[in-house]
């Protein structure tokens, strides 16, 4: 298993301590569905997205909950003198040269290993952009795994899981699906939010 911020013995229990007393100073709240925590492989929707205090809340929740996330990036993202830093905040590159679906070289990942967690932005973008990237969802449907609804609500300072959500055949119907839910999570730049439709 690849050593990353969220698995290195000896540093990520005390990462852990520090994540906890920094959520607790700013004075945010973690909140996660139990059957989420749970499960050992799954899509993690990350939104809304609209500001990079959203990564750093996003680390000290995933450290707070035991979480081991990783995420998936063009291996040029990897090149010295970087690699290894993206590699320990649990990047996988993946060569688009020989596979040139992200979606199909996700799906294998999962099919590969008996527990993985990918993150996924699904608005794709800090910014307002039409409507949310799909990946996720033929993701979630090639490897038949769940899509777990991670979210940050500014206004109220939460930030954690909500519901493990299976992927139906229709994508308009989940994607309305996701949007009840995301509805009433505001990120800290409203107006740059995209929803899911």
């Amino acid at each position: 298993m690849q050593r990353t911020i969220f698995n290195t013995p000896i540093l990520t229990p005390i990462l852990r301590q520090m994540a906890r007393l920094l959520l607790k100073l700013h004075g945010w709240r973690v909140v996660a569905d139990r059957q989420a925590l749970e499960l050992k492989k799954y899509v993690l929707l990350g939104a809304p997205h609209t500001t990079n205090w959203d990564g750093y809340y996003f680390i000290l929740t995933a450290l707070k909950l035991k979480l081991v996330p990783q995420w998936m990036g063009k291996d040029k993202l990897f090149a010295f003198p970087l690699g290894g830093i993206m590699r320990w905040f649990g990047g996988i590159a993946v060569d688009r040269s020989k596979t040139n679906n992200l979606v199909e070289a996700t799906v294998a990942q999962y099919k590969r290993r008996d527990s993985l967690v990918i993150a996924v932005p699904p608005e794709g973008t800090r910014s307002a952009a039409e409507r949310w990237k799909t990946g996720f969802y033929h993701i979630a449907r090639g490897a038949a795994v769940p899509v777990v609804c991670g979210f940050i609500n500014f206004p109220k300072k939460e930030v954690g899981l909500g519901p493990v959500m299976q992927m139906g055949e229709n994508l308009a119907a989940e994607l309305a699906r996701l949007g009840e839910f995301y509805a009433d999570k505001i990120g800290k730049f409203p107006e740059r939010y995209t929803p899911p439709v």
